[in-house]
């Protein structure tokens, strides 16, 4: 009897994975569906509101209104000489796609049970889809600070772009990845203890404040040296400061809190996607 050919599977799915297998080649085999639940994510927010993707515009101007009059008028917290809408709109897009991300992929078990349950594809895909779902907001609110920049630049503030801004792709990448490591660790725990999800829903905004959104870092550096540390451990502070420098050329940057930062963030994705992928085989059973 003649042996029967080996047979070629695009997808093998086992009870039992090596650690350091992250799947992403069954990420990208299912491809089609991540562009799917991209759309979907963005039509079903927006699908019952009057202003629609305006809501991308209104919130940052709202926000950094508020900052302007609060922060920078009351509080009179110097922004390195960066007109203050200006300053506060560079931090609250980088900070907005972080907490964004960050949030939203800390509950993804729960809020995609129904799905997760009922059929296969890697589910690494969900959180995926968070983190590009929320770029598309990212990039309309990127296009206000530009115009907002322009706007300055014209009415004769000092502003000199510099070579820096080259990093602005690596900087992108190193947020979402920040918020889809983090959100992923968090995702796996609240799956089993539901009160961390509480936690990150007031401790998210508080963290803000441990970066430079609101305020320089040079200003925490000269006035309050010995709080700098802390400020710096937030490996968002290299990526506000980072884009800030490059686009503004104003503020500090170093290429060792950038390297920190890069390290920080390779360490907690690839932490996040080992766990996560860990996790969502037995997920259905406590979620």
């Amino acid at each position: 009897m003649e042996n029967e050919p080996e047979e070629d599977w695009d997808i093998e799915i086992t009870s039992h994975n090596r650690l350091l297998d992250l799947k992403l080649k069954d990420v990208w085999h299912y491809r089609d569906l991540l562009l799917l639940l991209v759309k979907r994510d963005f039509i079903a927010f927006y699908k019952q509101t009057i202003l629609g993707p305006v809501w991308f515009f209104v919130q940052p101007v709202i926000t950094i209104l508020m900052y302007t009059i609060v922060f920078g008028n009351l509080a009179g917290i110097p922004t390195d000489g960066v007109p203050k809408p200006l300053f506060y709109l560079a931090g609250t897009i980088i900070w907005n796609y972080f907490a964004d991300c960050l949030s939203k992929t800390s509950t993804v078990f729960k809020d995609n049970a129904a799905m997760l349950s009922k059929v296969y594809f890697p589910r690494l895909i969900m959180p995926l889809s968070i983190v590009f779902s929320n770029l598309v907001k990212f990039g309309v609110q990127l296009v206000l600070f530009i115009v907002l920049l322009i706007f300055y630049w014209l009415n004769g503030a000092v502003i000199r772009p510099n070579i820096i801004i080259l990093l602005f792709p690596l900087l992108i990448l190193l947020i979402a990845a920040q918020g889809l490591g983090f959100g992923m660790l968090i995702s796996a725990v609240t799956t089993k203890y539901r009160d961390l999800a509480f936690i990150v829903s007031f401790g998210v905004p508080l963290l803000m404040y441990s970066t430079t959104v609101i305020y320089p870092l040079s200003e925490v550096m000269l006035k309050h040296p010995g709080y700098q540390w802390f400020v710096k451990l937030n490996p968002v502070t290299a990526v506000i400061e980072t884009f800030r420098y490059g686009f503004l050329g104003r503020g500090s940057f170093s290429w060792g809190l950038f390297g920190y930062s890069s390290l920080i963030t390779l360490f907690v994705l690839v932490t996040g996607i080992i766990v996560f992928n860990r996790i969502e085989k037995n997920f259905v059973d406590t979620v």
